[in-house]
């Protein structure tokens, strides 16, 4: 499981997130807020890309502090925009980069690339300049490549922001069958309708902590009133 223990962020002045208590231990967590209430920084705790200003964030007992390396093998993340993630010049390529970066061999490598290939519908684009995909492609590639390395959990932000609804569609599909444990920061309400469970931030704190309806409700609530 994944433990926030009274975890607050700042930069500079600013307080982004404010004394959490969490234990997030479902397999689909959504989290949802306007922009500015916390959800992006949140995330990035998740897998120690940021550690708090105060409080302790754990991974199956791994503090992101002190063992970052070790939370980020078991815990992938799959940034909004994908170009940021897409490094290498080929599909293959990409893919083959993370995996070169968990110490596996050359015989493995092909391996897992072949294999990911194909599960993700990408065989065809293998050698394919990695940039010069489409968007939903790319999307896909992203999340390839975190998978590839098998991560315990993985972490989404924003995964269906920038893609048309048939992209929008393929993504979600994914995101319901994948074994991992996922959190999925969102604006897409329709996309988080079956998860487990729904957080909802507003200014760095959670107002709302429950099944998707009742959060969702919630959410929308607090906007009708402004």
């Amino acid at each position: 499981m994944i433990e926030l223990e009274g975890v607050s962020h700042r930069f500079g002045e600013r307080e982004v997130l404010r004394e959490l208590d969490l234990t997030l231990s479902e397999e689909r967590i959504a989290v949802i807020g306007a922009n500015g209430s916390g959800k992006s920084t949140f995330a990035r705790l998740l897998n120690g890309l940021q550690v708090p200003t105060s409080g302790r964030v754990r991974v199956d007992g791994l503090d992101t502090r002190k063992q970052g390396k070790a939370v980020r093998r078991r815990v992938g993340f799959v940034f909004q925009d994908p170009d940021v993630q897409i490094v290498m010049p080929t599909v293959a390529e990409d893919l083959a980069f993370g995996l070169k970066h968990h110490g596996l061999g050359k015989p493995e490598i092909a391996e897992r690339v072949t294999e990911v290939l194909d599960d993700y519908g990408l065989t065809e684009f293998r050698d394919h300049p990695a940039h010069l995909l489409s968007g939903g492609q790319k999307q896909l590639l992203a999340i390839a490549a975190v998978l590839a390395v098998r991560p315990d959990y993985v972490i989404f932000d924003e995964p269906t922001t920038l893609l048309d609804l048939r992209n929008k569609r393929r993504i979600a599909a994914l995101l319901h069958r994948l074994p991992q444990r996922i959190v999925v920061i969102s604006h897409d309400l329709d996309l988080l309708g079956d998860f487990d469970r729904v957080l909802v931030f507003d200014e760095g704190r959670v107002i709302a902590d429950g099944p998707p309806a009742d959060s969702i409700a919630r959410y929308i609530a607090l906007h009708d009133d402004e």
